[in-house]
């Protein structure tokens, strides 16, 4: 199978799934779903953070790997740093116990008293 594009080929908009489906029993899934995080970036941003995590976040193992200096490496981090940032929204507190009682994993009184 080929690589998701991050983005649209033609006009640089960020791709959006339409449709899933099981490899198993062709079950699907239909709808608009956004792509994580991390498929959104491109492929050779996917290979770096892969081999960043591979090498348990050793620089200098991935200076090694790809050929690189220190500072190009911790450059390439920052970048990844700042595209996954802005993607990423921290939960409020509410949300969390909620979600957690909707799941059944608390109980209503036990949520109550996490509520802020």
């Amino acid at each position: 199978m080929k690589p998701l594009p991050p983005d649209c080929p033609q006009c640089g908009s960020p791709m959006v799934l339409n449709r899933f489906a099981c490899a198993g029993c062709d079950a699907k899934l239909e709808g608009g779903f956004e792509l994580p995080a991390l498929a959104r970036l491109s492929p050779e941003e996917q290979i770096f953070v892969i081999a960043f995590v591979r090498v348990h976040g050793s620089l200098k193992r991935m200076e090694e790997l790809f050929d690189i200096s220190y500072p190009t490496v911790k450059s390439r981090l920052a970048n990844l740093a700042r595209k996954l940032d802005k993607d990423f929204v921290v939960p409020d507190e509410r949300s969390v116990v909620l979600d957690r009682l909707a799941r059944g994993e608390i109980t209503v009184s036990q949520a109550l008293e996490l509520l802020p």
